[in-house]
């Protein structure tokens, strides 16, 4: 866009898509309170952060493809080819999730590798099974997502969501109500069926965008149906994969420490207590994380091919880390911290002292996720990828060693470590960013 982005202009693209995350933040307090209330909810409050935490490990290769069909589909050609690509990556990462689901192989991951109990192990199995359709449909609506981002049609990407948060809450109070089986079951089921309808509600709603999409082309109006010679800037596989395959690994890697955190609170302090607590302070974190999240879509389309909307951006992205960070510490900081973990998420008494302290730590990080965004949006517009990779392994990294210390080696309360831990790790990875950031809006000459 060559326009000039005033705060009210930027702030009306990204409400839409702030409105989307933060109805996704609302389903972990809303699946964790569902659970609590039914049989058994330490082990299946458990048993549904394991199940939870490894679906999203396995879905990791296509969260990013959001920022890539944003950045890169622009015609026919780019279209069908992105389109290709992330077809052949959702079959892959399904298979894989089958592949875990394999008894042999599933029992030496969670029993003997994590060292989960038995119990947490045999609910999370079949919740597992549910989340199957899962992967694919994260990675399908999330193709058609950012076509409409780009086009600036984000009031439909939260509107599609809003059909996602209907269903999932629909799905889980029936079970509820109806049925009532194991808590994890419907923790699955409810996040299955939320994200299968989105899915279907984003193709339907961009087929505009994609009917101007597949009229539009570079090379003339055979696009590549006939022979003829790439263009310089033509998409091609290598380059779809060269782009992309950088924030495939951030996304592996950064989702990869909920799965290793869920190892190490296996080996530390009140373990059992531990997984039972992270999904809720992590669900009420996410709440205000949703903020930043919602930013990165923002900086890659308005920030323009050469950054010339930076200040305008850069501005948004500070008043919002504050607000977000600021509503956070309002909750967190304040006997508001009890009511939501007692009274709306449903803890027992014992269950919410455990989650106060690790929430009070976790204060900084929604300024920390605006600042990440906002990084991330400066490096995809620019192509140059590899750092935001490199970035999430150190944040990973940071979590990988402090954790040991504090939870094996000092004592420390599993989620009170992990939370310290996220925390300095994710300082690490902003503090990396900011020099490929600055080349990148100012280049040398």
């Amino acid at each position: 866009m060559t326009k000039k982005h005033t705060q009210k202009s930027i702030f009306l693209f990204w409400l839409p898509l702030a409105a989307t995350w933060l109805m996704m933040s609302v389903e972990g307090p809303f699946l964790a309170a569902v659970i609590a209330r039914l049989a058994d909810p330490r082990f299946n409050l458990a048993a549904h952060g394991v199940a939870f935490a490894f679906a999203l490990l396995i879905e990791a290769p296509v969260i990013m493809i959001m920022s890539a069909s944003t950045a890169l589909v622009e015609d026919r050609l780019s279209f069908k080819r992105l389109r290709n690509f992330i077809y052949s990556l959702n079959g892959i990462v399904t298979a894989f999730q089958l592949f875990i689901l394999i008894p042999p192989f599933y029992r030496f991951i969670m029993l003997d590798l994590v060292a989960i109990p038995q119990e947490v192990a045999d609910l999370a199995y079949w919740a597992l099974w549910i989340l199957l359709p899962w992967p694919g449909a994260i990675g399908y609506r999330r193709f058609f997502h950012g076509i409409l981002i780009r086009e600036g049609r984000t009031r439909l990407v939260a509107m599609g969501t809003g059909i996602r948060l209907v269903t999932m809450a629909s799905t889980g109070l029936g079970l509820f109500f109806l049925l009532r089986p194991p808590g994890a079951w419907v923790g699955a089921a409810s996040l299955s069926m939320g994200v299968l309808a989105e899915a279907i509600a984003s193709r339907f709603m961009a087929r505009a965008s994609v009917k101007r999409l597949m009229a539009t082309t570079k090379n003339g109006p055979d696009g590549e149906d006939q022979g003829r010679r790439k263009s310089r800037d033509e998409l091609t596989y290598r380059r779809i994969w060269r782009f992309y395959y950088p924030l495939a690994l951030t996304s592996m890697i950064g989702l990869a420490a909920q799965p290793m955190m869920t190892f190490f609170m296996g080996r530390a302090a009140a373990p059992v207590e531990s997984l039972a607590v992270f999904p809720v302070v992590a669900s009420l974190t996410f709440i205000f994380r949703s903020m930043g999240l919602s930013f990165q879509e923002v900086g890659i389309a308005l920030m323009g091919r050469n950054h010339e909307h930076f200040r305008s951006l850069a501005r948004f992205a500070l008043v919002l880390g504050f607000f977000a960070t600021g509503g956070f510490a309002l909750v967190a900081l304040t006997p508001l911290a009890e009511f939501w973990f007692q009274t709306v998420s449903g803890l027992r008494p014992e269950l919410a002292r455990f989650a106060l302290l690790p929430t009070a730590i976790l204060v900084p990080l929604p300024f920390l996720s605006v600042l990440l965004s906002f990084q991330r949006g400066i490096l995809v517009v620019s192509r140059n990828t590899r750092p935001i990779t490199i970035a999430t392994a150190l944040e990973v990294g940071g979590i990988a060693l402090v954790f040991p210390v504090l939870g094996w080696k000092m004592g420390v309360v599993g989620v009170t470590a992990a939370a310290i831990s996220i925390l300095l790790g994710r300082v690490a990875a902003n503090t990396f960013l900011m020099a490929p950031c600055r080349k990148a809006i100012v280049p040398s000459h």
